[in-house]
């Protein structure tokens, strides 16, 4: 998708800190971090929102969680604890519409979240 900030930087068109990059999944740091830890975990494949995933994206959907997992005990919060969140629509909070995963962590999670 042309006009997709995520697509964008995974194109390498828009700058960002890039932490992990392979042929199906980037994840770079957040540029309005809400925790101490704030990735963004993005398959390269465009989808816009979690209602478009597919049996098809089944493989890819595991990839993008183990990704957040290995960048989990890269940053050093696996063993204490993080969060993944992947939001869906507006009143979800979502605001690029290509799916994605945060990982937050570095801080005690609360809940309720919203």
């Amino acid at each position: 998708m042309s006009d997709c900030l995520f697509c964008k930087i995974i194109a390498k068109k828009v700058p960002a800190k890039i932490i992990y990059d392979d042929e199906a999944i980037t994840a770079f740091e957040d540029v309005n971090p809400q925790a101490p830890v704030h990735t963004l975990i993005v398959p390269k494949k465009h989808l816009s929102t979690t209602l478009d995933i597919t049996e098809e994206d089944n493989e890819l959907i595991g990839r993008l969680i183990r990704v957040a997992n290995r960048v989990a005990m890269e940053k050093g919060i696996a063993e204490r604890g993080f969060r993944l969140v992947m939001n869906t629509n507006p009143e979800a909070g979502q605001s690029v519409y290509h799916i994605h995963l945060h990982l937050l962590g570095g801080r005690p999670m609360h809940w309720p979240p919203g």
